[in-house]
């Protein structure tokens, strides 16, 4: 039972990758065109798995800080708190981005913005895994994932809609 509950607990934040490739591959299963595709996946990306998975984080933090250091491997300390507002800027910045008035070069900046925060994480969570054998359900697995995948993919969807023809950029696609 302990090693199903680790395996959830390390896995759980993966659901918002999930939730975000669904939701993009339901909404555009009849798009009109390479870039109306391009779009929705970038909406959703942003929205699902940036701006929901860091609004959950933000709650989580806030809400149940104890739960939370002893899921990432550590004892409680202010760190908590700063890591709840941190990821509610990034909640903030992928709700922005999933704006249907976003630019490809505004959902980068976003990823870079992101990135500089996720992928930092994900150093200090390897250096934690390999120094001191923090194996925390927090600390490896889904959020090492997530923290890699989150800015790279915002980034890669923007660039490569950026480099789509001019002719071939329609009205933005609808998320919902």
């Amino acid at each position: 039972m302990v090693k199903t509950s680790y395996v959830v607990q390390s896995a759980f934040p993966l659901v918002w990758v999930l939730v975000a490739v669904l939701g993009a591959l339901i909404r555009t299963r009849h798009s009109p065109s390479r870039q109306a595709a391009l779009e929705t996946w970038q909406r959703w990306w942003a929205v699902a798995a940036l701006g929901c998975g860091s609004l959950w984080l933000t709650i989580a933090f806030v809400t149940v800080p104890d739960v939370m250091a002893t899921a990432i491997g550590f004892h409680r300390t202010p760190f908590e708190f700063e890591i709840a507002f941190a990821n509610l800027g990034l909640a903030v910045m992928g709700f922005r981005a999933a704006s249907p008035s976003a630019t490809d070069r505004e959902r980068i900046t976003v990823g870079l913005g992101a990135g500089m925060f996720l992928w930092g994480a994900a150093i200090g969570h390897v250096y934690q895994w390999f120094a001191n054998g923090d194996h925390a359900p927090g600390n490896t697995g889904g959020v090492l994932v997530c923290d890699l995948l989150f800015p790279a993919v915002l980034i890669i969807l923007a660039r490569r809609s950026r480099r789509l023809p001019t002719a071939e950029q329609p009205a933005t696609a609808a998320l919902a």
